[in-house]
């Protein structure tokens, strides 16, 4: 006899109630901020009013700006930088973890320079590499690398001592041991990581931008606020935030994909 999966009526209606109640406090928040700024209690100075956020919305997005062109160069800045980071963060990480004496030697120095303020090395990243293209990938990078490493090697350290011994008590090789058992094991700590450092890439990407640079989304809103032009600045935030809500969704659809590609092997070895 089959059994129903679809939720039980008491389920769906908490849903539909916490639905409703998180839109009629979005929509009630945005009516009270309207009404304050059209009534004079507010300066549109400090808080614009929602339609006129809305406004500047639809005007960024219907290409009556460069808004497209600011933000080819933050995806750019923001791929290159957060893909190295991975890339670099992942490989460091499995080397620090498959060599305990590597990791003893490099904690040290990896915990020094964790600790250092991205923010603090900016002004010399702008002084060494200018304003272009690589000054905002270098600090997307370092914005990223670190976190991805400590976990690489969280996640490979949760390694089930018992499905080690499985795999060798099979004659697997080191590089089957790595594939098929310690990678399956860390890629939830891993996904973890690159889950949250999306979100910090754009932050990085958008961070060097305000402080150093002639384009993109960032220079956008110095611009917009510069000008005390507040509804555009907030429009401006509205759609970063959503880049990196973009982002960090498009991480946890590909962590699906490789779960399904990787757990019908967690439990053999060819």
């Amino acid at each position: 006899m089959a059994t129903s999966r679809t939720e039980p009526p008491s389920a769906r209606r908490r849903r539909a109630g916490l639905l409703a109640g998180q839109v009629a406090l979005v929509v009630g928040v945005l009516v009270l901020c309207e009404a304050l700024v059209r009534g004079g209690v507010v300066s549109a100075l400090y808080l614009p009013a929602p339609s006129d956020v809305g406004d500047e919305v639809w005007l960024l997005l219907s290409g009556e700006s460069d808004f497209y062109a600011n933000l080819a160069v933050t995806l750019q800045e923001f791929l290159y930088g957060y893909l190295l980071a991975v890339a670099a963060g992942i490989t460091f990480g499995l080397f620090l973890a498959l060599v305990p004496l590597a990791e003893e030697f490099f904690r040290p120095f990896l915990a020094a320079l964790m600790a250092v303020p991205k923010v603090t090395i900016i002004p010399l990243l702008t002084l060494w590499l200018g304003l272009g293209l690589g000054h905002k990938v270098v600090i997307v990078f370092l914005f990223c690398f670190f976190p991805i490493v400590y976990n690489t090697v969280a996640g490979v350290k949760q390694t089930a001592a018992e499905h080690l011994k499985v795999a060798r008590s099979f004659r697997a090789s080191r590089l089957q041991v790595i594939i098929k058992v310690i990678l399956p094991s860390a890629v939830p700590t891993i996904f973890a990581a690159l889950r949250v450092e999306a979100a910090h890439a754009i932050v990085g990407a958008i961070f060097g931008e305000m402080i150093a640079s002639e384009a993109g989304l960032g220079n956008g809103l110095t611009e917009a606020t510069s000008l005390y032009d507040t509804p555009k600045a907030f429009a401006f935030i509205i759609l970063i935030t959503l880049v990196s809500v973009v982002s960090v969704s498009f991480i946890d659809f590909l962590e699906k994909r490789v779960f399904l590609k990787w757990r019908p092997r967690q439990s053999r070895l060819k």
